[in-house]
């Protein structure tokens, strides 16, 4: 761990421009990365924030072939999508680029021939996967299969999904081509490969002894495990028609492999910033003196903490991350997010339904954050954290403040009289704060930061609650400019210390009190003076902070998952493919009839068959059917039902079954009867 670091470099990872932003990427990086960026700015630190893009790949192609159009346009079309949200939100990136950029371009490619100039690669052939009837090998996300760890038939050809695991292509069983669904074959390519193995003691000594202390113990564990488990090389290139070029002779119609150019990406968007900015970017990325912080989610802590180490340690003059504080997974309402199936909530769209009110999806999702282990983000979470924490303990407080300093004093900051013993312990408790945050911060426990937060506008509320200076004013006036003094020096503390979280509602704050951060308060202020708002200041005339969130507002958002939800069962159902053609005559020989059941029991001794009595209109007859594991006896005596009832006589378990009761499966797979439903249709009554 670096001690007092001159410069912070903080890279959030790069999202993928295959989609929108969906609360997921803004809970597991992108609001942890900004609190802390927004925290170290505060102290006055040199920060570049750097972020971008992901443009190359194979989940670009895939979503270009999907939509029918161009890799180049649906990069363009998520490039602004995604841009738009993240100043929506108020990620206060200081450079967000792009990797189809020809600074990147450069910087990959240069990057790669250092290590090919070096010797640091293996040139191998080897055989990978092929689609002979697309005629192209298969690059990892068109390959889906069996996991050999865990038997997920749904895993890609580079990671299983639900188990974590990172994959070759080559070790799934049973494989098919997402192209087109056949099996493929193996072929023989060459490619380069890193030699990760080299690397392991260095990975064993940097990591497992230097940073067992302080990276978070699910970040620790996944490396340890890969550690342990052996280290293989890993290929750095792929046949694939999007990307970079692999710029060295006999590679033609090989693209750099996206793992290994995307995080260069950090390197090259720090490039673009500083000439933008007129800095050197070598600084942020090869003095011992700048911290390097990188914020991703769980499934990208591999390609952090291993590879991309060993690339840099492979090319020699660059730092190392001093720390890695990945997230787990959010999962939305019981499930996990998903963006295929659109089990999620957009940025975009949320901010339709919810217009400004970004600070509370912030406030919500670090609350909730996934530091440690998966968590769930619900619309009744979402909602409870507004109404009952930031509008009835912070809005509440400020609200207060603002309303009574303008009632008694025109909205002038009173001269204090003597400080009694609750005044002088509530304002030294808020001095005390600011070391409190900034030691969860400094140790990415962000939920534990925010929780000391809020803890600020308690603080607030008990001290006006207890002191109760709207009765005071009556007996004590005088005291009231003291217990108004102290409350508005908590408000404006809190108004500094929400910064890295509320960005937004802080703004609101600081131009009603009439202040801002740095000029007039500061972090460190909070900590050594008790006039953060000097008497005789002016504040400003209050707006609601946080308004009250409506049951139906939430019922909406469960109405339109439901609906998702409903719409990915119809569209995931199977449908049977049609029986060989049957002729008039064939049909014509069926005897289709409305029938009621008037009787039903359980068959002994057999768990899916029911023995039921049912009125055909021509007579009543035994029918045993095959559906007690779907409904009990009593559930379908009175229904109506469609029967065939010429079907022949048959015997089961002794009892002779003399028709059949027509059944559907529902998208859950539960039977439905097919049922005669027409008013005035009597038992007996034929279909035709």
């Amino acid at each position: 761990m670096i001690e007092n670091p001159k410069r912070y470099t903080i890279t959030a990872a790069l999202p993928y421009t295959n989609g929108p932003i969906h609360i997921g990427h803004l809970a597991g990086v992108y609001v942890p990365s900004d609190i802390y960026a927004r925290y170290q700015r505060l102290q006055g630190k040199d920060v570049a924030f750097i972020c971008g893009s992901d443009e190359h790949g194979v989940a670009i192609s895939m979503k270009a072939k999907k939509e029918g159009i161009t890799p180049q346009q649906v990069i363009d079309k998520y490039d602004g999508i995604i841009r738009q949200s993240f100043l929506d939100f108020g990620i206060s990136f200081d450079n967000y680029s792009r990797t189809s950029s020809k600074i990147h371009h450069d910087t990959a490619s240069e990057f790669f021939r250092t290590l090919y100039d070096k010797g640091d690669f293996i040139e191998e052939v080897t055989e990978q996967l092929y689609d002979a009837q697309a005629d192209q090998f298969l690059a990892d996300r068109f390959v889906v299969g069996t996991c050999p760890k865990c038997g997920n038939e749904e895993a890609y050809g580079d990671q299983c999904e639900k188990c974590g695991s990172t994959l070759n292509a080559t070790d799934l069983i049973n494989p098919k081509s997402t192209i087109t669904g056949t099996t493929p074959i193996k072929k023989e390519t060459k490619h380069w490969f890193l030699p990760l193995d080299r690397y392991s003691d260095f990975l064993t000594e940097w990591i497992l002894v230097g940073h067992k202390n302080d990276w978070k113990p699910n970040v620790y564990g996944q490396v340890k495990s890969w550690i342990d488990g052996g280290l293989e090389p890993r290929a750095v290139t792929r046949d694939l028609d999007w990307g970079i070029d692999v710029p060295v002779e006999g590679a033609e119609g090989k693209k750099l492999y996206v793992w290994f150019d995307a995080p260069i990406g950090y390197i090259s968007s720090t490039k673009e910033w500083a000439a933008r900015e007129g800095k050197d970017w070598k600084p942020y990325w090869k003095d011992a003196d700048t911290k390097l912080v990188h914020f991703i989610g769980k499934d990208n802590i591999v390609f952090h903490c291993i590879i991309f180490p060993a690339m840099l340690k492979a090319e020699g003059s660059y730092i190392l991350p001093d720390n890695v504080p990945a997230n787990e997974f959010l999962n939305l309402e019981g499930n996990k997010l998903s963006t295929s199936k659109n089990w999620a909530v957009w940025l975009h769209e949320y901010l339709l339904d919810f217009p400004e009110k970004q600070d509370v999806l912030r406030y919500a999702l670090t609350a909730n954050a996934p530091e440690t282990k998966d968590n769930d983000f619900t619309w009744k979470d979402f909602q409870a954290r507004n109404n009952n924490e930031l509008a009835a303990v912070y809005g509440n407080f400020i609200n207060r403040v603002v309303v009574l300093t303008h009632k008694y004093y025109n909205g002038i900051v009173p001269q204090p009289n003597e400080f009694l013993a609750v005044d002088e312990q509530t304002l030294a408790e808020l001095k005390a704060y600011p070391a409190v945050i900034a030691s969860s911060i400094e140790r990415y426990r962000f939920r534990e930061a925010l929780g000391e937060l809020m803890n600020v506008a308690r603080l607030g509320n008990k001290y006006l609650a207890d002191e109760e200076p709207w009765k005071m004013v009556k007996t004590d006036p005088e005291r009231v400019k003291t217990q108004m003094y102290v409350a508005l020096q908590i408000a404006a503390g809190l108004g500094v210390l929400s910064e890295p979280f509320l960005p937004f509602t802080t703004q609101k704050l600081l131009k009603t009190l009439q202040c801002n951060v740095s000029t007039v308060i500061n972090w460190e202020l909070i900590s050594k003076s008790s006039e953060l708002l000097k008497s005789g200041h002016q504040i400003g005339q209050g707006e609601i902070l946080f308004a009250q969130i409506e049951d139906a507002e939430i019922q909406k958002q469960i109405d339109k998952l439901e609906a998702t939800k409903t719409a990915n069962k119809m569209e995931s159902k199977t449908v049977e493919p049609q029986k060989p053609t049957a002729t008039f005559e064939d049909f014509a020989k069926l005897d289709l009839r409305v029938g009621t059941i008037i009787e039903a029991e359980k068959m002994p001794k057999a768990n899916k068959l029911l023995v039921l009595k049912v009125d055909t209109g021509m007579d009543v007859r035994t029918i045993v059917s095959g559906i007690a594991e779907h409904f009990s006896p009593e559930e379908v005596v009175g229904k109506r039902v469609t029967i065939l009832a010429n079907l022949a006589p048959r015997a089961l378990r002794g009892v002779d079954s003399e028709g059949m009761i027509l059944m559907t499966n529902n998208a859950e797979g539960k039977l439905v009867f097919v049922n005669p439903d027409g008013d005035g249709v009597d038992n007996g009554a034929m279909i035709s």
